[in-house]
């Protein structure tokens, strides 16, 4: 199955457990790709029958050895464009995901090795997310979500969650990014001593290290 559509379904699948452990639904599949229930229920389907992913009616959709190693070759393309865009086109991290999902299918493999070696082999994008190498492999360290670190811990920020560009905006104004030292309080965060509002949503898409 030769297809951007199928290796976006199977980026997303991915993605959908880098941060957390449950496994993807079909109406969440949906709701992530914007695409009807029942053109993803036909989807999977070709997909399983390919090999790609095992999934049961009405059950999580997982993939399969070979739907990952797809699955993280596209992973790669994404997050090197991503990072090349920030690095040498001055786009903000808040601009980036809809270009890399035009480019991502249209780099020749030739361009991508180029783009890699140019940046210096990256290993994380502008957000924090890991970008596997050649190889598949990826590097990522212990991690909690913000919602669910204690009060008085105290971390860097590992990875900002580009679902929402507002959310990225709006930390930004307020010196938040990926590497920034974040004390957690009972009515938020501190940076360097300074109390910073969190924008509605912030909780939930800023991971830190433990």
């Amino acid at each position: 199955m030769a297809s951007p559509a199928a290796d976006d379904y199977l980026k997303t699948v991915y993605a959908h457990t880098e941060w957390q452990d449950a496994a993807i639904t079909p109406s969440v599949l949906a709701a992530k790709l914007g695409i009807a229930p029942s053109s993803v229920t036909e989807m999977v389907k070709k997909l399983a029958a390919a090999g790609l992913v095992s999934h049961v009616p009405y059950g999580a959709v997982r993939l399969t050895d070979a739907g990952t190693q797809r699955a993280l070759a596209m992973v790669r393309r994404h997050r090197l464009v991503e990072t090349w865009l920030v690095r040498e086109f001055d786009y903000r991290w808040d601009e980036v995901h809809d270009e890399a999902e035009v480019l991502e299918h249209t780099i020749s493999d030739r361009l991508l090795e180029g783009i890699d070696v140019r940046l210096g082999r990256p290993r994380f994008d502008p957000h924090g997310d890991a970008i596997p190498d050649a190889d598949g492999r990826v590097d990522r360290e212990p991690f909690v979500l913000l919602a669910d670190a204690p009060v008085g811990h105290v971390g860097r920020v590992l990875r900002v969650s580009d679902d929402d560009p507002e959310i990225l905006r709006a930390l930004e104004s307020h010196g938040v990014d990926v590497g920034t030292q974040v004390e957690v309080t009972a009515s938020g965060a501190r940076i360097d001593g300074a109390a910073v509002p969190l924008p509605d949503g912030a909780l939930s898409a800023v991971w830190l290290s433990t």
